[in-house]
């Protein structure tokens, strides 16, 4: 087997990820982008292993693991930008700056805000 084609695919594949990391503003597509990259490690990882004969598999172990992490990014990115469209009403990476409660006042002093608090569950 030729090392080339699968080198060469997997390199597009890789830049078409980093396009779709740095030019896209929604997050699902960026998180797709990301997945499309580890796709890429993938196919080089299992390339190699068949190209160098190893008797141990250890590109196809790797490639294994690589795609439980990517499950789990997935899961959690997923999760983590469906909590963030349901508070924020939108899932533009560029109004995305702040942690914070958009709709939150300016934050009060800490003992102020205590006082308050106590008077909340009185």
């Amino acid at each position: 087997m030729h090392l080339v084609y699968p080198a060469v695919l997997a390199a597009l594949l890789f830049s078409v990820g980093v396009y779709g990391v740095l030019a896209r503003r929604n997050v699902v597509l960026v998180l797709m982008s990301v997945e499309l990259m580890l796709n890429a490690v993938n196919l080089n990882l299992v390339a190699f292993d068949a190209w160098l004969r190893d008797s141990l598999h250890a590109g196809q172990a790797l490639t294994l693991f690589t795609i439980t992490v990517a499950a789990a990014e997935i899961g959690l990115g997923l999760a983590i930008v469906l909590l963030v469209f349901r508070t924020r009403g939108t899932a533009d990476i560029d109004r995305l700056t702040a942690l914070g409660d958009p709709n939150e006042d300016a934050p009060e002093s800490a003992p102020e805000a205590a006082v308050q608090n106590d008077r909340a569950v009185a």
